[in-house]
């Protein structure tokens, strides 16, 4: 039998994130190929069953797209036939609409409105009718969503296998103020280097992403385990190949190792996160406690504290934090010597107000707004 092909393929993530999606990519199995920090995402190569597999496992990418066709154009009718010339068959069922979207860079085909125009005519040639186009729905993505890149008259067309976001995990219904990705609590877990078996605790869990995402990733359970995909429309889908790599994954989940601890003042944020680790599978491995920073209450055995406290936009305009960094930089000194510290801000003046040694910092950005992941050791006392 011969071997199957590999198709080129490109993990999309948030700028920033690069680094950990590329470690998640080699602890997958992948062979990411170099990516450039800022550029939004990692490439690499796969079998399709392989791409329906990174679907299925990566935590911090956004989207998977298929690399469909890369060729030369400076024409608009150079542009449609080597469009028609791409395999549509394969991922366009009868009657599927499409969502196009174009970009244009230093290219004599400049205009992404007829570059969209092209590659849908380009399209119709192939199939003998040209599909509905629609604009693309993130929330009920039923069209397919090509994606075409005009950068120095090379042309790159890609597919979203991906459908909606793969942020979207399908468990959390229940949401606090100011609610984290689930793409970020994934990539500040891999960027606070937590071994996922020493105790993790989130003193500021809200409706609890970062808990219930390390508890998903100590346990091996795969994010895409509860949700569909836009490849499962393609004419070519293999539903025996999905169901066996679900199967699979599932044989290897286990109870994590370490602890995993989560906690908020408010009430209502704790029952949220109570609620969305119960429909994510997790609750058993978590245990969440309504308790101000002051009062928490770690494991004597050094571990992790990973967390997304207030930072001034959205949820505390007008209030002064100072107070509350201070303290939280006096609570882990006294209640947490030896342990790893690594928290979203996007302050500086807050940060620096913890006291911790910091480590160099990672740039990210959470619901558009730039922040930057503050790492430190927690050494003891005050001083």
């Amino acid at each position: 039998m011969a071997a199957s092909p590999l198709l080129e393929a490109f993990a999309a993530c948030l700028p920033g994130v690069e680094p950990f999606l590329a470690q998640e990519l080699e602890e997958l199995g992948y062979n990411p190929a170099n990516y450039h920090p800022g550029e939004g995402g990692v490439g690499f190569s796969s079998t399709l069953e392989g791409l329906y597999r990174a679907n299925l496992w990566l935590r911090t990418a956004n989207r998977v797209l298929l690399r469909l066709g890369r060729f030369q154009a400076i024409q608009f009718a150079e542009l449609r036939r080597k469009t028609a010339n791409l395999p549509w068959e394969h991922y366009l069922a009868p009657g599927q609409p499409v969502a196009i979207r174009s970009t244009c860079h230093h290219s004599k085909l400049y205009h992404s409105g007829a570059v969209s125009e092209r590659v849908l005519g380009a399209i119709g040639d192939r199939l003998e009718h040209a599909p509905e186009a629609l604009a693309f729905d993130e929330e009920q993505p039923t069209a397919q969503l090509v994606l075409v890149r005009m950068d120095n008259d090379e042309c790159t067309i890609s597919l979203d296998m991906s459908g909606e976001p793969l942020h979207r995990r399908d468990y959390r219904l229940a949401v606090a103020k100011a609610p984290l990705r689930e793409t970020v609590a994934a990539a500040m877990l891999y960027a606070s280097g937590w071994d996922r078996r020493s105790p993790l605790l989130d003193p500021f869990c809200g409706s609890g992403v970062i808990p219930i995402e390390a508890a998903l990733l100590a346990a091996r359970v795969p994010p895409g385990l509860q949700r569909s995909f836009a490849f499962m429309n393609w004419p070519g889908f293999h539903a025996y190949s999905w169901e066996n790599l679900k199967s699979k994954a599932t044989k290897k989940v286990h109870a994590p190792e370490g602890a995993i601890f989560g906690s908020d003042r408010d009430a209502g944020a704790v029952q949220a996160a109570i609620e969305n680790a119960e429909r994510a599978g997790a609750a058993q491995w978590i245990q969440f406690t309504q308790a101000a920073v002051s009062a928490i209450q770690p494991p004597a055995s050094p571990g992790w504290v990973v967390t997304n406290p207030p930072y001034g936009v959205r949820i505390s305009v007008g209030n002064d934090l100072r107070g509350l960094y201070t303290q939280f930089g006096n609570v882990l000194r006294n209640m947490c010597p030896g342990w790893h510290a690594a928290y979203l801000c996007n302050d500086e003046r807050l940060a620096s107000l913890t006291r911790l040694a910091f480590e160099k910092g990672v740039s990210l950005s959470n619901g558009g707004i730039p922040v930057k992941l503050t790492r430190a050791l927690v050494q003891s006392g005050r001083d």
